[in-house]
Protein backbone atom coordinates (compact mmCIF):
# COMPACT_ATOMS: atom_id res chain seq x y z
CA UNK A 1 0.00 0.00 0.00
CA UNK A 2 1.50 3.40 -0.98
CA UNK A 3 2.78 5.55 1.88
CA UNK A 4 2.71 9.33 1.84
CA UNK A 5 3.84 12.03 4.24
CA UNK A 6 1.87 15.25 4.60
CA UNK A 7 3.53 18.40 5.96
CA UNK A 8 1.54 21.34 7.23
CA UNK A 9 2.54 24.57 8.96
CA UNK A 10 -0.44 26.78 9.66
CA UNK A 11 -1.02 30.45 10.38
CA UNK A 12 -0.41 29.92 14.10
CA UNK A 13 3.31 29.42 13.33
CA UNK A 14 3.68 26.97 16.20
CA UNK A 15 5.38 24.16 14.30
CA UNK A 16 5.29 21.68 11.44
CA UNK A 17 2.85 18.78 11.55
CA UNK A 18 3.97 15.62 9.78
CA UNK A 19 1.58 12.74 9.11
CA UNK A 20 2.42 9.31 7.70
CA UNK A 21 -0.60 8.12 5.73
CA UNK A 22 -1.40 4.91 3.90
CA UNK A 23 -3.44 5.73 0.79
CA UNK A 24 -4.74 3.13 -1.70
CA UNK A 25 -4.31 3.91 -5.38
CA UNK A 26 -7.73 5.04 -6.65
CA UNK A 27 -9.22 3.19 -9.60
CA UNK A 28 -10.97 4.67 -12.62
CA UNK A 29 -14.32 3.31 -11.47
CA UNK A 30 -14.00 4.52 -7.87
CA UNK A 31 -11.79 7.52 -7.17
CA UNK A 32 -12.76 7.43 -3.51
CA UNK A 33 -10.08 6.02 -1.26
CA UNK A 34 -9.83 5.49 2.46
CA UNK A 35 -6.62 7.00 3.84
CA UNK A 36 -5.33 5.59 7.10
CA UNK A 37 -3.19 7.56 9.53
CA UNK A 38 -0.23 5.41 10.61
CA UNK A 39 1.97 7.82 12.57
CA UNK A 40 2.46 11.50 13.24
CA UNK A 41 5.04 13.92 14.57
CA UNK A 42 4.95 17.58 15.62
CA UNK A 43 8.16 19.54 15.06
CA UNK A 44 8.10 22.71 17.22
CA UNK A 45 8.86 26.02 15.56
CA UNK A 46 12.08 27.53 16.98
CA UNK A 47 11.47 31.03 18.29
CA UNK A 48 14.00 32.73 15.95
CA UNK A 49 12.34 31.19 12.89
CA UNK A 50 8.89 31.99 14.21
CA UNK A 51 9.98 35.61 14.61
CA UNK A 52 11.34 35.70 11.05
CA UNK A 53 8.14 34.26 9.61
CA UNK A 54 5.96 36.55 11.70
CA UNK A 55 7.87 39.56 10.39
CA UNK A 56 7.52 38.39 6.79
CA UNK A 57 3.79 37.81 7.23
CA UNK A 58 3.36 41.42 8.39
CA UNK A 59 5.92 43.14 6.15
CA UNK A 60 4.96 45.75 3.58
CA UNK A 61 8.31 45.07 1.91
CA UNK A 62 10.64 42.07 2.25
CA UNK A 63 14.11 41.54 0.84
CA UNK A 64 14.96 38.52 -1.27
CA UNK A 65 17.73 37.69 1.22
CA UNK A 66 15.26 37.65 4.13
CA UNK A 67 12.89 35.37 2.20
CA UNK A 68 15.71 33.03 1.15
CA UNK A 69 17.13 32.82 4.67
CA UNK A 70 13.76 32.03 6.25
CA UNK A 71 12.98 29.54 3.50
CA UNK A 72 16.23 27.62 4.05
CA UNK A 73 15.71 27.37 7.81
CA UNK A 74 12.06 26.41 7.31
CA UNK A 75 12.98 23.75 4.75
CA UNK A 76 15.55 22.22 7.09
CA UNK A 77 12.90 22.11 9.81
CA UNK A 78 10.58 20.29 7.40
CA UNK A 79 13.34 17.78 6.70
CA UNK A 80 13.84 17.31 10.45
CA UNK A 81 10.11 16.67 10.87
CA UNK A 82 10.25 14.02 8.13
CA UNK A 83 13.33 12.37 9.63
CA UNK A 84 11.80 12.26 13.11
CA UNK A 85 8.54 10.81 11.76
CA UNK A 86 10.40 8.11 9.84
CA UNK A 87 12.54 7.17 12.85
CA UNK A 88 9.60 7.11 15.26
CA UNK A 89 7.50 4.97 12.89
CA UNK A 90 10.36 2.67 11.86
CA UNK A 91 9.88 3.56 8.19
CA UNK A 92 12.63 3.88 5.57
CA UNK A 93 12.57 6.93 3.33
CA UNK A 94 12.67 4.56 0.35
CA UNK A 95 9.19 3.34 1.37
CA UNK A 96 7.67 6.81 0.92
CA UNK A 97 5.91 7.39 -2.39
CA UNK A 98 5.92 11.16 -1.93
CA UNK A 99 5.85 14.01 0.55
CA UNK A 100 3.00 16.48 0.17
CA UNK A 101 4.34 19.86 1.31
CA UNK A 102 2.05 22.81 1.93
CA UNK A 103 4.81 25.25 2.90
CA UNK A 104 4.26 28.30 5.10
CA UNK A 105 1.72 30.86 3.94
CA UNK A 106 3.23 34.33 3.98
CA UNK A 107 0.40 36.15 2.24
CA UNK A 108 -2.87 35.12 0.63
CA UNK A 109 -4.64 37.59 -1.67
CA UNK A 110 -7.05 35.68 -3.93
CA UNK A 111 -8.72 38.94 -4.97
CA UNK A 112 -5.42 40.74 -5.54
CA UNK A 113 -4.05 43.77 -3.76
CA UNK A 114 -4.90 47.33 -4.72
CA UNK A 115 -6.06 46.33 -8.15
CA UNK A 116 -3.21 43.92 -8.81
CA UNK A 117 -3.42 40.25 -9.83
CA UNK A 118 -4.58 37.51 -7.48
CA UNK A 119 -1.76 35.75 -5.66
CA UNK A 120 -0.95 33.41 -2.84
CA UNK A 121 2.56 32.98 -1.44
CA UNK A 122 3.72 29.90 0.43
CA UNK A 123 7.35 29.89 1.57
CA UNK A 124 8.67 26.53 0.42
CA UNK A 125 11.54 24.94 -1.49
CA UNK A 126 10.44 21.49 -2.65
CA UNK A 127 13.63 20.93 -4.63
CA UNK A 128 15.67 21.46 -1.46
CA UNK A 129 13.29 19.27 0.56
CA UNK A 130 13.68 16.46 -1.97
CA UNK A 131 17.45 16.83 -1.72
CA UNK A 132 17.45 16.77 2.08
CA UNK A 133 15.03 13.85 2.52
CA UNK A 134 15.75 11.68 -0.52
CA UNK A 135 12.00 11.55 -1.15
CA UNK A 136 9.84 12.67 -4.04
CA UNK A 137 8.00 15.87 -3.15
CA UNK A 138 4.69 17.29 -4.36
CA UNK A 139 4.20 20.99 -3.58
CA UNK A 140 2.67 24.28 -4.74
CA UNK A 141 -0.91 23.03 -4.45
CA UNK A 142 -2.70 26.36 -4.35
CA UNK A 143 -1.66 28.31 -7.42
CA UNK A 144 -3.22 25.94 -9.99
CA UNK A 145 -6.65 26.56 -8.48
CA UNK A 146 -5.90 30.29 -8.40
CA UNK A 147 -4.93 30.17 -12.08
CA UNK A 148 -8.33 28.63 -12.82
CA UNK A 149 -10.09 31.58 -11.19
CA UNK A 150 -10.46 30.03 -7.75
CA UNK A 151 -9.56 31.36 -4.32
CA UNK A 152 -6.98 28.57 -3.79
CA UNK A 153 -8.56 27.99 -0.39
CA UNK A 154 -9.79 26.19 1.49
CA UNK A 155 -8.38 22.96 0.06
CA UNK A 156 -9.13 20.71 3.05
CA UNK A 157 -12.88 20.24 2.22
CA UNK A 158 -11.99 17.78 -0.56
CA UNK A 159 -10.19 15.64 2.03
CA UNK A 160 -13.03 16.12 4.51
CA UNK A 161 -15.36 14.68 1.88
CA UNK A 162 -13.15 11.59 1.58
CA UNK A 163 -13.03 10.98 5.34
CA UNK A 164 -16.40 12.12 6.64
CA UNK A 165 -19.03 12.00 3.89
CA UNK A 166 -21.59 9.23 4.35
CA UNK A 167 -24.48 7.85 2.32
CA UNK A 168 -27.36 9.33 4.29
CA UNK A 169 -26.22 12.02 6.78
CA UNK A 170 -25.50 15.74 6.59
CA UNK A 171 -22.26 16.56 8.38
CA UNK A 172 -20.24 19.64 9.21
CA UNK A 173 -16.46 19.70 9.57
CA UNK A 174 -14.88 22.74 11.22
CA UNK A 175 -11.16 23.39 11.12
CA UNK A 176 -10.09 25.69 13.97
CA UNK A 177 -6.57 26.75 13.09
CA UNK A 178 -5.36 30.32 12.99
CA UNK A 179 -8.50 30.86 10.93
CA UNK A 180 -11.66 28.79 10.77
CA UNK A 181 -12.97 27.02 7.70
CA UNK A 182 -16.19 25.13 7.46
CA UNK A 183 -17.23 22.19 5.27
CA UNK A 184 -20.88 21.16 4.81
CA UNK A 185 -21.15 17.61 3.46
CA UNK A 186 -24.43 16.42 1.93
CA UNK A 187 -25.17 12.71 1.96
CA UNK A 188 -23.56 10.85 -0.95
CA UNK A 189 -27.03 9.95 -2.22
CA UNK A 190 -27.66 13.70 -2.60
CA UNK A 191 -26.55 15.21 -5.93
CA UNK A 192 -25.46 18.51 -4.41
CA UNK A 193 -21.77 19.28 -4.03
CA UNK A 194 -20.09 19.88 -0.67
CA UNK A 195 -19.73 23.50 0.31
CA UNK A 196 -16.75 24.96 2.16
CA UNK A 197 -15.33 28.38 2.98
CA UNK A 198 -13.47 30.38 5.61
CA UNK A 199 -15.73 31.74 8.34
CA UNK A 200 -13.21 34.15 9.91
CA UNK A 201 -10.57 34.19 12.65
CA UNK A 202 -10.20 31.27 15.06
CA UNK A 203 -6.95 31.17 17.03
CA UNK A 204 -5.05 33.94 15.23
CA UNK A 205 -6.52 36.90 17.11
CA UNK A 206 -6.93 34.96 20.37
CA UNK A 207 -3.25 33.97 20.32
CA UNK A 208 -2.01 37.42 19.33
CA UNK A 209 -4.04 39.26 22.00
CA UNK A 210 -3.02 36.74 24.65
CA UNK A 211 0.66 37.05 23.69
CA UNK A 212 0.50 40.84 23.88
CA UNK A 213 -1.02 40.90 27.37
CA UNK A 214 0.11 37.64 28.97
CA UNK A 215 3.44 36.98 27.24
CA UNK A 216 2.52 33.41 26.22
CA UNK A 217 1.72 32.09 22.75
CA UNK A 218 -1.80 30.90 23.48
CA UNK A 219 -4.60 30.92 26.04
CA UNK A 220 -4.35 27.39 27.51
CA UNK A 221 -7.81 25.76 27.61
CA UNK A 222 -9.31 29.20 26.95
CA UNK A 223 -9.07 29.95 30.66
CA UNK A 224 -8.32 33.65 30.23
CA UNK A 225 -11.22 34.11 27.81
CA UNK A 226 -13.49 32.24 30.22
CA UNK A 227 -12.49 34.64 33.02
CA UNK A 228 -13.67 37.64 31.02
CA UNK A 229 -17.07 39.01 30.08
CA UNK A 230 -18.17 39.49 26.50
CA UNK A 231 -18.29 43.17 25.60
CA UNK A 232 -21.47 43.18 23.53
CA UNK A 233 -20.81 46.60 22.01
CA UNK A 234 -17.31 45.56 20.94
CA UNK A 235 -18.63 42.29 19.54
CA UNK A 236 -21.23 44.18 17.51
CA UNK A 237 -18.52 46.42 16.04
CA UNK A 238 -16.33 43.42 15.18
CA UNK A 239 -19.24 41.62 13.54
CA UNK A 240 -19.86 44.64 11.31
CA UNK A 241 -16.85 43.51 9.23
CA UNK A 242 -18.25 42.89 5.71
CA UNK A 243 -16.27 39.66 5.28
CA UNK A 244 -18.63 37.79 7.60
CA UNK A 245 -21.52 38.34 5.19
CA UNK A 246 -19.80 37.69 1.86
CA UNK A 247 -21.21 34.73 -0.04
CA UNK A 248 -18.83 31.83 -0.74
CA UNK A 249 -16.40 31.20 -2.29
CA UNK A 250 -14.40 33.16 0.25
CA UNK A 251 -11.12 32.85 2.12
CA UNK A 252 -9.19 35.10 4.47
CA UNK A 253 -6.08 35.42 6.61
CA UNK A 254 -3.80 37.81 8.48
CA UNK A 255 -4.11 40.29 5.62
CA UNK A 256 -7.53 41.24 7.04
CA UNK A 257 -7.74 39.97 10.61
CA UNK A 258 -4.79 41.17 12.71
CA UNK A 259 -4.19 43.16 15.90
CA UNK A 260 -4.35 46.51 14.10
CA UNK A 261 -7.80 45.52 12.80
CA UNK A 262 -8.85 44.70 16.35
CA UNK A 263 -7.30 47.88 17.73
CA UNK A 264 -9.36 49.93 15.32
CA UNK A 265 -12.53 48.63 16.98
CA UNK A 266 -11.48 49.31 20.58
CA UNK A 267 -12.66 52.44 22.34
CA UNK A 268 -10.05 52.39 25.12
CA UNK A 269 -10.46 51.23 28.68
CA UNK A 270 -11.62 47.68 27.83
CA UNK A 271 -10.35 45.04 30.25
CA UNK A 272 -7.95 42.77 28.32
CA UNK A 273 -9.70 39.60 29.51
CA UNK A 274 -13.04 41.00 28.29
CA UNK A 275 -11.52 41.58 24.86
CA UNK A 276 -10.29 37.98 24.90
CA UNK A 277 -13.77 36.75 25.80
CA UNK A 278 -15.20 38.90 23.01
CA UNK A 279 -12.73 37.44 20.49
CA UNK A 280 -13.70 33.90 21.49
CA UNK A 281 -17.35 34.87 21.07
CA UNK A 282 -16.52 36.40 17.69
CA UNK A 283 -15.11 33.07 16.51
CA UNK A 284 -18.15 31.13 17.71
CA UNK A 285 -20.62 33.66 16.34
CA UNK A 286 -18.92 33.89 12.92
CA UNK A 287 -18.88 30.09 12.68
CA UNK A 288 -22.61 30.02 13.48
CA UNK A 289 -23.21 32.66 10.81
CA UNK A 290 -21.25 30.49 8.38
CA UNK A 291 -23.30 27.40 9.27
CA UNK A 292 -26.54 29.32 8.69
CA UNK A 293 -25.21 30.61 5.35
CA UNK A 294 -24.12 27.14 4.23
CA UNK A 295 -27.45 25.56 5.20
CA UNK A 296 -29.40 28.28 3.41
CA UNK A 297 -27.27 27.94 0.29
CA UNK A 298 -27.81 24.17 0.07
CA UNK A 299 -31.31 24.20 1.62
CA UNK A 300 -29.94 21.73 4.16
CA UNK A 301 -31.42 20.43 7.41
CA UNK A 302 -29.44 20.63 10.66
CA UNK A 303 -26.36 18.43 10.40
CA UNK A 304 -26.25 15.24 12.44
CA UNK A 305 -22.73 16.11 13.64
CA UNK A 306 -20.18 18.89 13.67
CA UNK A 307 -16.64 17.54 13.69
CA UNK A 308 -14.10 20.10 15.00
CA UNK A 309 -10.44 19.70 14.14
CA UNK A 310 -7.24 21.71 14.44
CA UNK A 311 -5.66 23.40 17.45
CA UNK A 312 -8.93 24.97 18.57
CA UNK A 313 -10.22 21.57 19.63
CA UNK A 314 -7.99 21.90 22.71
CA UNK A 315 -9.87 25.02 23.83
CA UNK A 316 -12.86 23.90 25.96
CA UNK A 317 -14.10 27.47 26.34
CA UNK A 318 -14.31 27.89 22.56
CA UNK A 319 -16.02 24.52 22.10
CA UNK A 320 -18.57 25.43 24.79
CA UNK A 321 -19.35 28.67 22.96
CA UNK A 322 -19.78 26.78 19.70
CA UNK A 323 -22.14 24.30 21.35
CA UNK A 324 -24.27 27.16 22.68
CA UNK A 325 -24.48 28.75 19.24
CA UNK A 326 -25.29 25.46 17.47
CA UNK A 327 -27.66 23.64 19.87
CA UNK A 328 -29.21 21.53 17.07
CA UNK A 329 -25.90 19.98 16.02
CA UNK A 330 -23.87 17.79 18.42
CA UNK A 331 -20.09 18.17 18.42
CA UNK A 332 -18.37 14.85 17.72
CA UNK A 333 -14.72 13.80 17.84
CA UNK A 334 -12.87 13.18 14.58
CA UNK A 335 -11.22 10.22 16.32
CA UNK A 336 -14.50 8.35 15.84
CA UNK A 337 -13.44 8.18 12.17
CA UNK A 338 -9.82 7.27 12.91
CA UNK A 339 -8.35 10.77 12.58
CA UNK A 340 -7.16 12.70 15.64
CA UNK A 341 -8.19 16.34 15.28
CA UNK A 342 -4.62 17.64 15.15
CA UNK A 343 -3.62 15.64 12.08
CA UNK A 344 -6.36 16.19 9.51
CA UNK A 345 -4.64 19.09 7.75
CA UNK A 346 -1.31 17.30 7.42
CA UNK A 347 -3.25 14.24 6.24
CA UNK A 348 -4.97 16.39 3.63
CA UNK A 349 -1.65 17.27 1.99
CA UNK A 350 -0.55 13.66 1.95
CA UNK A 351 -3.84 12.89 0.21
CA UNK A 352 -3.39 15.78 -2.24
CA UNK A 353 0.05 14.42 -3.12
CA UNK A 354 -1.50 11.03 -3.89
CA UNK A 355 -4.12 12.71 -6.08
CA UNK A 356 -1.39 14.52 -8.01
CA UNK A 357 0.55 11.35 -8.71
CA UNK A 358 -2.65 9.64 -9.87
CA UNK A 359 -3.48 12.57 -12.16
CA UNK A 360 -6.73 13.27 -10.32
CA UNK A 361 -8.20 16.66 -9.32
CA UNK A 362 -7.56 17.89 -5.79
CA UNK A 363 -9.85 20.90 -5.64
CA UNK A 364 -13.61 21.26 -5.30
CA UNK A 365 -14.74 24.02 -7.68
CA UNK A 366 -17.93 24.50 -5.66
CA UNK A 367 -15.70 25.40 -2.70
CA UNK A 368 -12.91 27.48 -4.23
CA UNK A 369 -14.81 29.01 -7.13
CA UNK A 370 -12.39 27.65 -9.75
CA UNK A 371 -13.73 27.25 -13.28
CA UNK A 372 -13.35 23.49 -13.04
CA UNK A 373 -11.65 20.55 -11.35
CA UNK A 374 -7.87 20.77 -11.55
CA UNK A 375 -4.91 18.52 -10.79
CA UNK A 376 -2.97 20.43 -8.13
CA UNK A 377 0.74 20.62 -7.37
CA UNK A 378 4.12 20.13 -9.01
CA UNK A 379 6.33 17.05 -8.72
CA UNK A 380 9.97 17.26 -7.59
CA UNK A 381 12.11 14.17 -7.96
CA UNK A 382 14.57 13.17 -5.19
Amino acid sequence: MPLFIGLMSGTSLDGIDAALVEIPVPTEKDTRCHPRLLAHHAEPMPEPLRGQLWSLCHADHASFAALATAEEVFCRLQAQAVESLLIESGTANSAITAIGSHGQTIEHAPLGHRGGPAYTLQLDNPSRLAELTGCQVVADFRRRDLAAGGQAAPLAPAFHETIFRTEDEWRLVLNLGGFANLTLLPPRQDERNPLGFDTGPANALLDAWHARHRGERFDADGRWAASGRVDEALLERLLAEPFFYLPPPRSTGRELFHLDWLQGHLRGGEAPQDVQASLAELTATSVALGVAMARERLDAPPATALVPCGGGTHNPDLLDRLARHLPETPLMSSEDWGWPADWLEAGAFAWLASRRLSGLPGNLPAVTGASGARVLGGIYAP
